[in-house]
């Protein structure tokens, strides 16, 4: 995800800079948006040299000091004190004036915010994967976001030709909300012993959805997958028809998450 956002900010014309501690991961991401923006070279769609203009606004980075800029956009682990941690140090390095902007898919923004200094410039900023494809961004506003910085963060979003949607900081925000039904109903056919992953996947796609359930929990990643629907059903006060599945736990302890890792409720390879 995280490389995605990078690749759609440098297409958007901004200077940009994608961080990661681990210099392999670093390393993957470069040859990840190289590989597709090479896809469109060949389709026509951009120059070789609006390409390279493109890789040229990127710096690539395992130095948290590099990271001074007019917004920030974190897509780490769905975990809240991750990205508090995070976000703290960032916000030492940079202006007061930084939009600290989360990518979070169910933490509440208003409890990220809590903890980092000037909580009124944090702001949630949600992508859908992939992000350089998907054209949705719901941007939420925290209990203390101020009304500037949601202004800033829509007209962004737009610059990068998303859709930007404003929604509640409510569990689940809008999107997981709705589609936590579709992956844990599917996951409760398998359970029950009334069909496989494949048959539902395709019964799915039969019927208009571009992706069945697994196919998609495999893209996403099932670790954050089952982070949310876990984070969902705990905000929730753990309503039944929410409960995570076993199938998923057991996945993500087995570290089967998906396209990411080579298998997941399919093998990739």
């Amino acid at each position: 995800m995280g490389s995605g956002i990078a690749q759609v900010s440098a297409q958007s014309g901004y200077r940009t800079i994608q961080f990661d501690l681990s210099g392999e991961m670093i390393e993957k991401s470069s040859k990840g948006i190289d590989m597709s923006l090479s896809k469109l070279v060949e389709r026509g769609k951009m120059s070789a040299e609006e390409k390279q203009a493109i890789l040229d606004r990127i710096l690539f980075t395992t130095r948290a000091e590099d990271c001074v800029a007019d917004m920030i956009i974190e897509a780490i682990i769905e975990k809240k004190e991750a990205k508090v941690d995070l976000f703290t140090q960032l916000a030492a390095l940079n202006s007061i004036d930084t939009i600290l902007a989360t990518n979070t898919s169910s933490i509440p923004v208003s409890e990220i915010a809590v903890a980092v200094p000037h909580p009124e410039r944090v702001v949630g900023i949600h992508f859908f994967n992939p992000a350089p494809l998907m054209k949705l961004v719901e941007v939420i506003q925290g209990h203390a976001t101020s009304s500037e910085v949601m202004q800033q963060t829509i007209n962004i979003s737009k610059e990068m030709g998303k859709v930007p949607v404003v929604c509640k900081d409510a569990p689940g925000f809008i999107v997981n909300r709705i589609a936590r039904p579709y992956y844990i109903e599917a996951l409760r056919l398998v359970e029950e012993g009334i069909a496989d992953y494949s048959t539902i996947d395709t019964l799915m796609q039969s019927c208009g959805f571009k992706m069945g359930p697994f196919r998609l929990m495999d893209l996403i990643g099932n670790d954050v997958n089952y982070a949310v629907s876990c984070s969902v059903y705990e905000q929730l006060g753990k309503p039944e028809r929410l409960k995570p599945s076993p199938i998923q736990k057991e996945k993500v302890a087995a570290g089967k998450l998906g396209r990411k890792t080579g298998e997941g409720y399919y093998i990739y390879q």
